[in-house]
């Protein structure tokens, strides 16, 4: 193991020439699609939760299509099916964005954790007390600046202790990047097992470095509840 680990520690947690390390991609996958999907899930959740059936209804539609597949079928028919409809061929950018795996790989996560976040801030949107609601018509907010300043704030503290668990579920889901052939961290393990033959160590190495990536994701999400869900927290001791 540890002649392994000196040999490939660079292609796994470091920067080599123009390559970055399997990490170092995993972690840019996760970022930039729950940063991406997150941003554009509050602004669906909203139109989630309306009262014109105009509106409503296309935002459940794309939530029940991606919630409803494996993601893994959703990165297949990123990667390997939209390249061969001929809209996709005839046009220039388009050709060059599904061409990419990164890119596939990046949309196909980015709008799954949209799907699934989307109902979790519509659900914690809902949950929001209604007297908080009265009392800020009362005081004369806007539908705009009832959503700024009451409805969004107290429905994003409410959703965080179930949106870290999404956002450790995305960590996991980047597994599947090596599919569309991104040398994300498994990509590089895979490759350390075809080099090697070793694959408890090739695939241990890499598990260990999931599990450290988790901890400190779920430490972080923790000081950010206790942060932000203090009355909760004071609450739930009396």
């Amino acid at each position: 193991m540890i002649d392994i680990i000196q040999e490939y520690w660079k292609a796994l947690l470091w920067t080599d020439g123009y390559r970055f390390s399997g990490v170092a991609i995993t972690l840019w996958l996760l970022v930039i699609s729950v940063v991406l999907g997150g941003s554009l899930a509050v602004l669906l959740s909203i139109a989630r939760v309306s009262s014109i059936k105009a509106v409503r209804f296309p935002v459940w539609l794309f939530t029940y299509v991606f919630r409803g597949t494996p993601l893994y079928v959703q990165l297949l028919v990123f990667y390997s099916g939209m390249y061969t409809l001929e809209v996709v061929k005839g046009n220039e950018l388009l050709n060059a964005f599904f061409r990419s795996g990164l890119n596939c790989t990046l949309l196909a996560l980015t709008l799954n954790t949209c799907a699934y976040t989307t109902e979790m801030f519509a659900g914690a949107i809902r949950a929001v007390p209604h007297g908080e609601i009265e009392a800020a018509r009362a005081y004369g907010f806007s539908t705009f600046k009832l959503y700024r300043c009451i409805i969004m704030p107290s429905a994003l503290r409410t959703a965080l202790p179930a949106y870290s668990n999404e956002v450790i579920l995305m960590l996991h889901s980047t597994a599947l990047a090596f599919t569309a052939t991104v040398p994300d961290l498994l990509k590089v393990a895979r490759d350390i097992n075809a080099a090697t033959y070793q694959p408890f160590t090739a695939f241990g190495i890499a598990a260990v470095l999931y599990l450290i990536i988790s901890a400190v994701l779920i430490s972080l999400f923790r000081k950010a509840e206790k942060r932000w869900l203090k009355h909760v927290n004071s609450s739930s001791t009396h």
